[in-house]
């Protein structure tokens, strides 16, 4: 039982590696930075596990060895197969030299370079440098778009950096935080690539305020009723550095860094 569930464990942990987790342009709220920037090193963490689970199934009972030479060099396969896919995946490109030492020293019980604590401050360290690095194009474009949005006839700079323009003004009630909107609008990267719209829909969206980005939330708290406003929403009130993922075919819908572009019109308030 110990070898099934030593198999099991590892495949669920390297499954889930495979899963991002993705989240709707509008009515889902992204979770904290802190959490953001966690999912971004899920892979590497699942990697570990992974290890970890092998490690702690190796060599230690009977049935654990109950393989023979070609089941366990299958076995050194699937997992191997399933790992690189994975980490092929995640973007990284280590040095399989010392990936496969890591391995074979964790799995023999040998004294390793670095302890677990250790491991995971150099692999966050790591994985930050190479989100920056890969990303500072994206988020030098955003910051020139919103520069020079901000210098145009009838932009709005808020204290956070949310930018609008009024299209109309209307004369209702405004939403509150705990509000749940009724609104048509339509959302745009800063290239025009329109990503959501309620229009194509044909009907108006009920939305909780309290359920979307932070740049929507202050946004639609300045409409009354019968406003028509244009948001121009920075990536730090968006989605951030993950942006969104299409979870039916992995496809980066909005991408990291993305300032967001929202012509809103607030119908109602359904209280």
């Amino acid at each position: 039982m110990v070898g099934i569930f030593c198999v099991i464990s590892f495949f669920f942990f390297t499954w889930s590696l495979g899963r991002q987790q993705t989240l709707n342009p509008i009515d889902t709220k992204p979770k904290n930075k802190h959490t953001n920037i966690m999912k971004k090193y899920l892979a590497i963490f699942t990697i570990l596990f992974a290890v970890l689970t092998l490690w702690s199934c190796s060599g230690k009972d009977s049935e654990s060895q109950s393989f023979d030479k070609d089941a366990s060099y299958a076995l050194g396969i699937a997992y191997g197969t399933d790992i690189r896919n994975n980490i092929d995946r995640s973007g990284i490109t280590p040095d399989y030299d010392q990936l496969v030492k890591g391995f074979r020293d964790s799995l023999t019980d040998k004294k390793t370079r670095f302890d677990l604590e250790e491991a995971m401050v150099i692999l966050e360290e790591a994985f930050t440098a190479m989100t920056e690095a890969k990303n500072a194009g994206l988020a030098q474009e955003e910051t020139a778009f919103l520069a020079e949005n901000s210098k145009k006839p009838g932009i709005i700079i808020t204290s956070s950096g949310l930018q609008y323009e009024v299209l109309k003004e209307g004369s209702g009630d405004k939403p509150a935080f705990e509000d749940t909107v009724l609104v048509h609008y339509t959302g745009t990267l800063i290239d025009g690539t329109v990503f959501d719209s309620s229009h194509e829909r044909g009907e108006p969206a009920e939305i909780p305020l309290s359920r979307v980005v932070q740049g929507w939330v202050e946004g639609m708290q300045l409409m009354s009723i019968g406003s028509n406003y244009i948001f121009y929403i920075p990536s730090e009130l968006g989605y951030g550095i993950d942006g969104v993922v299409n979870p039916m075919t992995g496809e980066q819908i909005i991408p990291s860094y993305a300032a967001l572009i929202f012509d809103v019109e607030l119908v109602d308030i359904i209280k």
